[in-house]
């Protein structure tokens, strides 16, 4: 009996975010697309790295997510592959949010983007920056991690 592979619902991961910051709290938010980003982001054509989230005016906003379009799907659509793409938030969630950033000096950052039900959704993170030092220990740790799975791994 064959059983098919469930494929990953996983689109994006920004693994720079947790080398960068301490993240403190993770939300879930949809984000607007339209329809030659989603067929592109099927196909797995996103740079997310460098990305991050802005309030202004009261609406959350993604910037300097990188959405390269495919040349089947935009033949016919202007496209912009870095434009702004507004967060889908409830109310309450936003105004949590734009006290937790005007006031404690918190960022937001995408940490992650997948599927679910169908829809595009977006993980951000509450984050603090981390200083040169604890990137520093944090990579000393990771590392030291690493060489006592060896050692146990021989032992």
């Amino acid at each position: 009996m064959h059983v098919a592979k469930q494929p990953s619902s996983t689109i994006a991961l920004n693994k720079r975010a947790r080398f960068e910051y301490h993240l403190d709290e993770r939300i879930e938010a949809g984000i607007a697309l339209e329809g030659w980003e989603v067929k592109a982001l099927r196909a797995g054509k996103i740079q997310f790295g460098e990305s991050y989230v802005l309030l202004k005016n009261g609406e959350a906003f993604l910037f300097g997510c990188h959405i390269t379009p495919l040349t089947s799907a935009s033949t016919h659509v202007k496209a912009d592959p870095t434009r702004n793409r507004r967060l889908l938030l409830h109310r309450r969630e936003l105004d949590r949010l734009i006290g937790l950033v005007e006031r404690k000096g918190q960022t937001l950052i995408p940490t992650a983007m997948y599927w679910s039900k169908g829809k595009v959704k977006v993980e951000i993170a509450v984050a603090r920056g981390k200083q040169t030092h604890d990137k520093r220990r944090a990579q000393k740790d990771r590392d030291w991690e690493r060489q006592k799975g060896r050692l146990m791994k021989n032992t």
